[in-house]
């Protein structure tokens, strides 16, 4: 039995459709049937032709992958997909063949169904399990520590890691190595985030809000009111709309009691911000689309990528808590 690592489309953003349908998948494009290919030389040559703008290794990995979907995953393996939203890989077994399904999966038309099991936080994995797992190939055997690690929290034991197998990230060098910075780069920036402590998190959202030009107020330690942060123009929230914030850093999604609770006492010219690190239900959603006080649900995915937006505007104290470096590279 082989675990493999799938992406789930640029930006793993089609995990959703994944795991509700049952399956993973991959394509050339929205319409190409390659099922019926033989050989990784006839897989390889209409890859070049599909996707002309690849250079020569780029058309040999992605090539070789694509075969592998079809005939080395095995019904039985182990499979890993993340989802962004919740930083959990999604946890399942290979239960059947590959296959052309046009229209299930946006773009991604070749698919294989999936028995999911359970979901793994990324946070409770070793960091080098991370880094394993945030490699740019689309499709990969999980290297065997990293397998090891998964293992350790889908069973909930305990122990170090021993294994040291590089499984197929080798094949990277063969990758343009920016191919997905902006992805890795956002996962280790949420990496750093999702560290804080609760106090340092409702200070950088608080620095956030300053960055995008309001004065902020934020609440004592002790009951207050499902509101941790005000935000407004003025600084004292006389000037309309302000903004009420509530910060819940934790493991696990908000549902839609939490959104209730929160939008209590809510004055009609408010505006919300609801910003939970484990995201939401999809009940929580809903919640908020319907509430007389509008209200933004703001994700840890949501809270980096804003961070990161603005960061040239953001005082001493927000760099502090988040310290980054900026890169630049070839468009």
């Amino acid at each position: 039995m082989t675990m493999w690592k799938i992406t789930s489309g640029r930006g793993s953003r089609l995990t959703k459709e994944f795991v509700e349908n049952n399956v993973v998948a991959v394509g050339l494009d929205d319409e190409t049937d390659f099922t019926s290919v033989t050989s990784r030389e006839e897989m390889r040559a209409l890859v070049a032709q599909r996707v002309p703008s690849l250079t020569e290794k780029q058309v040999i990995v992605a090539g070789s992958q694509w075969w592998r979907f079809l005939n080395e995953l095995q019904i039985g393996d182990e499979v890993l997909v993340y989802e962004p939203d919740t930083r959990n890989y999604h946890f399942g077994e290979i239960s059947g063949p590959a296959r052309f399904e046009l229209g299930l999966i946006p773009e991604l038309p070749v698919v294989r169904s999936v028995s999911w099991r359970t979901e793994v936080p990324r946070d409770a994995l070793e960091t080098t399990t991370k880094n394993s797992l945030g490699a740019v190939l689309t499709l990969f055997k999980v290297p065997a520590d990293a397998e090891m690690d998964v293992k350790r929290v889908v069973t909930g034991e305990k122990g170090s890691l021993q294994a040291d197998d590089t499984g197929d990230l080798d094949a990277e060098a063969d990758l343009d190595p920016f191919s997905d910075i902006e992805g890795l780069a956002l996962e280790r920036v949420k990496d750093r985030i999702n560290a804080l402590s609760w106090d340092d998190m409702q200070e950088l959202v608080a620095a956030l809000l300053r960055a995008l030009g309001y004065r902020t107020s934020i609440s004592a330690a002790g009951p207050d009111r499902g509101k941790d942060i005000i935000a407004s123009r003025d600084g004292f929230g006389f000037e309309r709309p302000r903004i009420v914030v509530e910060v819940k850093h934790r493991r696990g999604q908000m549902g839609s009691q939490e959104i209730r609770s929160f939008l209590g006492g809510r004055h009609a010219d408010d505006r919300g911000l609801y910003v939970s690190t484990g995201g939401f239900t999809k009940d929580a959603h809903y919640e908020a689309e319907r509430a007389s006080t509008v209200t933004h649900l703001m994700s840890l995915d949501e809270l980096a990528k804003a961070l990161i937006e603005q960061y040239d505007q953001l005082d001493e104290d927000g760099r502090r808590l988040l310290p980054l470096t900026k890169i630049y590279w070839p468009a």
